[in-house]
């Protein structure tokens, strides 16, 4: 117990030394004041983004100073168990020992995300790939499990486009995942995801490999300059339909941004208003462009995007295998889960750590 106490106390001065508490103190005071102001609520939006950041600092200072005041009870306790040659008391030190390294991990986790954008709202574009009906049934799947995994981290989804496909599943789905550090960890994401299993469409019941492309980007700040002209866009308005669209497809509200230079196209449809529609397509769009016109002045791939490839056979990121045997591996870590599941209910928290550890590992040279 003494080795991995100071193990984890070396790693609780590391935090010490990157996680700037008095700096977070001083950001959560000024914070908490600005709520306070009679024209806080003004803004709904800016006001919920505010409210969730003061809830994410105040919860990363409270895992702080609990991380603290258990290493300095866990260095009792183990002492204590030391010189009694207590069981129980080693026991509970042994509990503890693991409690404390559970909040050193979630601590170290806030080091990662120091990228411009990396606190930012995220925006999720899911392409099926090669599999044709298959692919479209998994990008459902994946669209409930990252709608699920949004859910335990306390994160708000906001659905702008998936219309049914002919047969099974989803053309496509495109959403803003909004939530403190929310394009940081949804980074590990980016990439080609590969499921195996057999076949639901198959009379045959014959196993079958799917692929489908997911796309990360952040929601760009309103101060970051895009080079987008009005008499570049075409605005096109129609009835939404597909899911979600049931309930708004009485009126002309969906909306199709067509951006001429580059070619992007952005459809957003959840919405009942036209005006909510355009206004999150314009996000969308704003964000494609400025990652194009950053590839170009870098001459080289977007690192919001990473590596862009096919997405087929010898491009995943991660295989989902439901058959012939239970397993989701993530290529890039090692990472390994038997319980699949569980993964496609949303329990991906070890892939998004074990990616950005393994990214912090790997250096910049990481993807």
């Amino acid at each position: 117990m003494d080795s991995d106490l100071a193990a984890l106390n070396e790693r609780l001065a590391a935090v010490d030394g990157f996680f700037h508490a008095d700096d977070k103190r001083a950001q959560l005071a000024e914070l908490e004041k600005r709520t306070l102001a009679d024209d806080f609520w003004n803004d709904t939006e800016s006001a919920q983004q505010t409210m969730a950041t003061v809830s994410a600092v105040r919860d990363e200072l409270a895992r702080f100073d609990a991380a603290h005041a258990l290493a300095d009870e866990v260095a009792v306790a183990v002492e204590l168990a030391r010189i009694d040659d207590d069981a129980q008391l080693a026991a509970e030190a042994e509990a503890q020992l693991a409690i404390l390294a559970t909040y050193l991990d979630e601590l170290e986790v806030t080091s990662w995300f120091d990228g411009e954008f990396d606190a930012n709202d995220a925006i999720v574009t899911i392409q099926p790939g090669q599999g044709g009906l298959e692919a479209q049934d998994w990008t459902a799947m994946l669209l409930r499990m990252y709608t699920k995994y949004a859910e335990t981290k306390g994160w708000v989804v906001d659905l702008h486009d998936a219309p049914a496909a002919e047969g099974i599943g989803i053309d496509r789905a495109v959403f803003t995942v909004r939530g403190h550090n929310a394009y940081g960890m949804l980074r590990s994401e980016q990439g080609t995801h590969r499921l195996v299993r057999i076949s639901p469409t198959d009379i045959k019941k014959r196993r079958q490999t799917t692929f489908t492309g997911v796309s990360v980007m952040p929601v760009l700040p309103d101060d970051v300059e895009v080079d987008i002209k009005d008499e570049d866009v075409r605005i096109d308005v129609y009835r939404s339909s597909g899911p979600g669209g049931q309930s708004v497809n009485t009126t002309d509200s969906a909306v199709r941004l067509t951006h001429g230079p580059t070619g992007i196209m952005v459809t957003c449809q959840n919405e009942k208003s036209q005006h909510k529609n355009k206004e999150s397509a314009y996000k969308i769009l704003r964000a494609k462009v400025y990652e194009i016109e950053r590839a170009k002045r870098e001459a080289e791939l977007d690192e919001l995007r990473g590596d862009k490839q096919d997405i087929t056979w010898g491009s995943q990121i991660r295989s989902y295998v439901l058959y012939p045997y239970q397993l989701v591996k993530d290529v890039r870590t090692g990472v390994e889960v038997g319980n699949v599941d569980g993964v496609l209910a949303g329990e991906l928290e070890p892939f998004v750590i074990g990616y950005h550890r393994w990214r912090a590992g790997a250096g910049a040279g990481a993807p």
